[in-house]
């Protein structure tokens, strides 16, 4: 399995209406388009966690792919009132605002 951790900021007590966007958008077939096994969402002091587990190594491409489907476009557009980059400068796409893993540890 391979994740994703998208980084950004978000208002203050906004996670109820960023749970409940996810939760609709989670009902519908997008998750298996793009190949999501499990999503996870986190918050601290004004900071946004969007975890996201893959069955494969291409889940940044996955979610590449998936930006001109109407409903990913539609999700980002009902996220943008409560969701905003962490560095605005330099965001172009998701894959700016994607934490880089450095280290892993799992238990075989």
């Amino acid at each position: 399995m391979h994740s994703t951790l998208i980084v950004a900021r978000m208002e203050p007590h906004a996670h109820g209406d960023v749970a409940r966007l996810f939760a609709e958008f989670d009902r519908t077939d997008m998750p298996r388009l793009m190949g999501t096994r499990r999503r996870q969402l986190f918050m601290y002091r004004g900071l946004y966690f969007h975890l996201q587990d893959f069955d494969d190594d291409n889940g940044g491409e996955h979610i590449e792919a998936a930006r001109t489907e109407p409903r990913f476009t539609r999700i980002s557009e009902d996220l943008k009132p409560f969701i905003g980059a962490y560095d605005p400068a330099t965001w172009r796409s998701p894959a700016d605002a994607m934490a880089t893993r450095f280290y892993n540890w799992e238990e075989r």
